[in-house]
Parts: C-alpha cells; sequence; structure tokens
C-alpha cells in the first residue's frame, strides 16, 4: 500500500516545487519546504509515482512515470503562483533540471540538490559503482529482483539525526524514510533518466542554483561540476563541508534553506521588474 506524505504550504505568488530522491520520500524536502515557506514562497513537496510502498510498487514504475508525476505537480502548482521554481535532491535534481529543460518559458529557476548522474561517492562499493552497467542487466531480463542495499553513512553526517533515519529505514517505514535498497531494475531506469538529461543539459536556460557537499558519500562533486558545465543558464556553486549526500535534512539545511530563498528571491523580483518595463 502507497501512502500519501506529500505536502503543500501555501505562500505568495512564487512557488518552489520540491522532488526527492530515487527510493525516496517527500520527508526528506519538508525541513527545506518549511524553511522556504517561513521565507515567504508557496511550497509543495510532491510524491513520485512508486514511490512510498514497496519494492514492487517502485518496479511498476520507470522513469518516465516519475517524470510525468512531476509534470503533473508543476502545472497544479503552475495554477497557483506567478513565479515556478523547481528543486530537486539527488535523482531529484535530474528531474527538476528535465522539467526545466522542457518548459524554459515556465520554470524560474532551478536548485539542483545533490544531484546524481552517477554513485560515485566514497561510501559506494567497487561493485555497486558499476551500477551504470545494469541498464543492459535489465535488457537481459537478469537481476530484476536484486538491490543494492543503503550503506552506512546513509547520506546523513549527523550522527543523531542517520540513527533515527536507519531505523525507520531498516524497520519498514518507506513513507518516513524510504526503501533499505535501491532495486537494479530501478537504477537502470535512473540511468536511463541521467543519459536522457545530459543529453539536454544545454537546453537549460533557467539560473540554476547547484548545491553539493563536498565530502558527498554518495555522488561526488563531479556531478555538480557535469552541471555547471552543462547548462547554458547562469549557476551557483555551493558547497557544503559539514554534511553528507542528504543535504535538505543534515547538519547545513539551513544554510541551503537561506541561500535557496535568497537565489529564488532575487529571480522573482528581477522577472517582476522586467515585466513592469516591458
Amino acid at each position: 500500500m502507497i501512502q500519501q506524505t506529500e505536502f503543500f504550504f501555501e505562500g505568495s505568488r512564487s512557488g518552489v516545487l520540491l522532488i526527492h530522491g530515487l527510493t525516496g520520500t517527500p520527508m526528506e524536502m519538508r525541513l527545506l519546504g518549511k524553511g522556504l515557506n517561513r521565507a515567504g514562497f508557496t511550497v509543495h513537496g510532491m510524491q513520485l509515482a512508486g514511490h512510498c510502498g514497496n519494492v514492487e510498487d517502485l518496479l511498476a514504475t520507470g522513469w518516465r512515470d516519475w517524470y510525468a508525476s512531476v509534470e503533473r505537480a508543476a502545472d497544479e502548482l503552475l495554477g497557483k503562483v506567478d513565479h515556478l521554481f523547481v528543486a530537486g535532491l539527488s535523482m531529484g535534481a535530474l528531474l527538476a533540471l528535465k522539467l526545466a529543460a522542457d518548459r524554459p518559458r515556465q520554470v524560474a529557476g532551478v536548485g539542483v540538490y545533490g544531484a546524481t548522474f552517477r554513485y560515485d561517492g566514497w561510501s559506494i562499493p567497487w561493485l555497486a559503482q558499476l551500477s551504470f552497467l545494469l541498464p543492459l542487466l535489465k535488457k537481459l531480463g537478469i537481476g530484476r529482483t536484486r538491490s543494492f542495499m543503503e550503506q552506512p553513512p546513509y547520506g546523513i553526517r549527523d550522527e543523531r539525526l542517520r540513527a533515527q533515519v536507519s531505523t525507520a529505514m531498516l524497520g519498514g517505514d518507506s513513507a518516513a524514510a524510504g526503501l533499505p535498497g535501491n532495486p537494479w531494475y530501478s537504477l537502470a531506469e535512473m540511468y536511463g533518466l541521467a543519459a536522457d538529461v545530459r543529453r539536454q543539459l544545454s537546453q537549460v536556460s533557467a539560473p540554476c542554483l547547484v548545491a553539493h557537499a563536498s565530502e558527498d558519500d554518495v555522488a561526488s562533486v563531479k556531478n555538480a561540476r557535469l552541471v555547471m558545465r552543462g547548462v547554458s543558464a547562469p549557476t551557483e556553486l555551493l558547497l557544503l563541508d559539514d554534511s553528507y549526500h542528504m543535504i535538505t535534512i543534515d547538519k547545513e539545511r539551513r544554510t541551503l534553506i537561506d541561500r535557496s530563498a535568497a537565489f529564488f528571491d532575487n529571480i522573482a523580483a528581477s522577472n517582476s521588474a522586467q515585466r513592469v518595463t516591458a
């Protein structure tokens, strides 16, 4: 049974669509969402198709289903705001970039948090670093029931928070903390998405705040550099030195909230000024 854990916080006519990561949950975006709402933004923390249930629920979907749910959420939020910003964590960052590439006239700015094109962080076992080969295995029908299990430190530098999240995750509460493993076939789908987004990066013309943990245990800073090089938009890099992959909930989340709010505010103010002078 898939549990609905998405959230909506009403604010100004500037809205932020927040997108969680693969096997994750909107809960990993909730603290960020509350902070952005306190800064005045309307915030929707959406739930990707197939998530917050069991492994079979996730395997019943692919990246096009996940992206379709992003598009539906964006359409819904567009009916309530004048400025649409989109921000995602990990795979959610890729989905945010794809939305910006596909809808340049609708997306005013992008928060690219811990972008994950490849799992190449320092905690990833060498075998899991070969997961880019999984699309081939999926084509061959190999490994549908296999998963790469999450490894400590689970993307979290804060030890107290890590204990709470790992207890919920390993206890089977996927709505609160996500699944404890990444199914091979879902990872294969993610790599299909990553390939698609890489081809589209030059089509991203909305300004991007690229935030990444400098010691990311899941996805190295190379992923952030790829975005910085690839998009056609102005970019701003925020490296966080006291966090791991889950920067939306880890030790420097307030820094991320403040920088994101300022980044989106500046864009909204600039766009409003341009409309007045036009």
